[in-house]
């Protein structure tokens, strides 16, 4: 199985990055795409993996440090690939200097990011519908 990560950029990779998270995000777990895109996706960084030449997962970083929009497509999860892609964008944080990274994670995913070193902040709320906790790392 060949699977790659790479950085990059909103506008050159649209399509892909836009294809897995409506497949994802709005068609599995029903969030409403006026929530979906939130106009930062131009500011962000973005990371994509690729299995061969198939795009199945994506991310993105914020400069402030905001990881968010983390997704695999369902019949590629449990291969690790979330972890391959949020590992690129610690790296790219670390690259950029960042100090702390931050992210609002869905609750059933909460464990991913503790083995990440993500610690959780503060109660748990609701988002589009779904429990999450608000975590963070510093770098």
């Amino acid at each position: 199985m060949n699977i790659k990560s790479v950085i990059c950029d909103y506008h050159d990779n649209k399509n892909d990055i836009c294809k897995i998270r409506f497949e994802v995000f709005v068609d599995e777990q029903n969030v409403p795409e006026e929530l979906e895109i939130d106009g930062l996706d131009d500011e962000a960084k973005h990371v994509l993996a690729y299995l061969d030449t198939e795009a199945i997962g994506t991310g993105r970083i914020l400069s402030d440090g905001h990881i968010g929009r983390i997704a695999v497509l369902k019949k590629h999860r449990g291969l690790g690939i979330g972890k391959i892609m949020m590992q690129d964008l610690m790296k790219w944080a670390e690259e950029a200097k960042l100090e702390k990274l931050w992210l609002s994670s869905q609750w059933h995913a909460h464990g991913f990011y503790l083995d990440l070193g993500f610690q959780c902040e503060g109660e748990i709320y609701q988002e589009a519908g779904i429990d999450h906790i608000k975590m963070s790392k510093k770098i």
